[in-house]
């Protein structure tokens, strides 16, 4: 029996402090401008400064956390560009609202 695995995503560490372009991004993930630019769209990410052409823009290291989860959230769940943004709306609503009732109990 063979054993022929290929890696679904290959991932790239990248620090919150630590700025990416959209090139890089398109380049990391092998996506094209025009899927980053609705991801930009939707939400999902966000460019430092909208003012500057898009060329130009520069993105956080969460964005690319952002590209993943919305990436495995398409594939795994077979989820369009708007059911993975909502998805990660939610899943930062929960996490935003974990992190409040956490930091109210240890005030407690």
């Amino acid at each position: 029996m063979s054993n022929n695995h290929t890696p679904l995503f290959t991932g790239v560490i990248v620090y919150d402090d630590q700025l990416v372009s959209l090139t890089e991004l398109c380049r990391n993930y092998a996506l094209s401008a025009e899927q980053l630019l609705s991801m930009v769209e939707y939400g999902i990410i966000e460019p430092l400064d909208f003012q500057l052409s898009h060329i130009q823009w520069q993105f956080t290291g969460n964005s690319t956390l952002r590209v993943q989860r919305a990436l495995r959230l398409q594939h795994d769940l077979d989820l369009n560009i708007a059911g993975a943004a909502l998805a990660i709306e939610l899943l930062d609503e929960i996490k935003l609202l974990r992190d409040r009732l956490s930091h109210k109990n240890n005030k407690h």
